[in-house]
């Protein structure tokens, strides 16, 4: 199936990129040289390596939310850079290289198309994401069989990454959950499991100061912040593209207060907490135009 999914491609656009590519993975091994390369870069391992990787991707996500595409391109060039980084590093190790990473997601993404390079039918997105569920459900048994997680039961949670921050987490299991009926109908009943969950909030904080207390609080807002992700996955809304709407809101809005109190001769943080609230109504006004 492969070679018949690789003869549809333009062959000399490819070579044109591979090219460029090699070019990349030799300045990455250059870097990394021992006597030559740069020491910062030869002294990173993959765990420090980590946490610009999720950085780069979320610059690429903030770079999107702004619609500019110039600093896209360039922002999913650090973020390649990341993958060639921890290629070059397992190349080092003799566990794979590059080519090996890119040969895993050919053979991934082909095996997960078959409408595209083969002749399954397809009704529509809906029916090709339950087919895409089902195919990663059959590849997470054929792991369990090579031996990838012997010695638990097998579940549908398998190998939902546990480094994931738990928004996204939240979202994975929910989704994993959902591929086998487990799922609400809608969001309606979402809203109700919601404001049942607030309730259950304003109990615990209603509770005696105490550790149990705290103990409390901390599951139920959990709960809260679960049922929350629930909401946003039924109501076909990232979560994350929400927050970070809602984050640059208060940001923008925040700073128009700020604004605001300075023309006025005052110092925002001397300001009453009446006096703060309706500067943020004066800035959610000048926001939306009136």
């Amino acid at each position: 199936m492969q070679r018949k999914a690789l003869e549809a491609l333009d062959i000399d656009a490819v070579d044109g990129v591979l090219s460029r590519i090699d070019t990349l993975l030799a300045v990455m091994a250059r870097l990394r040289d021992p006597a030559r390369g740069c020491p910062w870069d030869v002294k990173q391992d993959f765990a420090s390596i980590a946490t610009y990787t999720i950085e780069e991707a979320y610059e690429v996500a903030e770079a999107i939310d702004r619609g500019d595409l110039g600093d896209l391109k360039d922002e999913l060039g650090d973020l390649l850079l990341q993958v060639v980084f921890h290629a070059q590093m397992a190349n080092e190790r003799g566990a794979f290289g590059f080519g090996d990473v890119v040969a895993a997601i050919n053979d991934k993404m082909i095996r997960r198309h078959p409408h595209v390079f083969g002749s399954a039918p397809v009704e529509d997105a809906d029916a090709q994401t339950a087919a895409w569920e089902a195919m990663k459900a059959a590849e997470r048994v054929a792991k369990r069989r090579d031996g990838h997680g012997a010695g638990s039961p097998p579940s549908v949670l398998d190998d939902v990454p546990k480094a994931l921050p738990e928004w996204q987490r939240a979202l994975r299991l929910q989704k994993r959950g959902a591929s086998v009926g487990y799922d609400w109908p809608g969001p309606a009943p979402v809203i109700d499991k919601l404001h049942e969950e607030i309730e259950e909030v304003r109990g615990a904080l209603a509770l005696p100061a105490s550790p149990a207390r705290q103990d409390a609080l901390e599951d139920e807002i959990g709960d809260l912040l679960f049922v929350a992700m629930n909401l946003a996955r039924k109501a076909k809304v990232d979560p994350g593209t929400a927050l970070r709407r809602a984050n640059a809101k208060y940001e923008r809005r925040f700073r128009q207060m700020e604004a605001l109190a300075r023309a006025q001769g005052q110092e925002f943080a001397a300001l009453t907490l009446t006096a703060q609230e309706a500067l943020w109504q004066q800035a959610k006004q000048i926001e939306r135009g009136g």
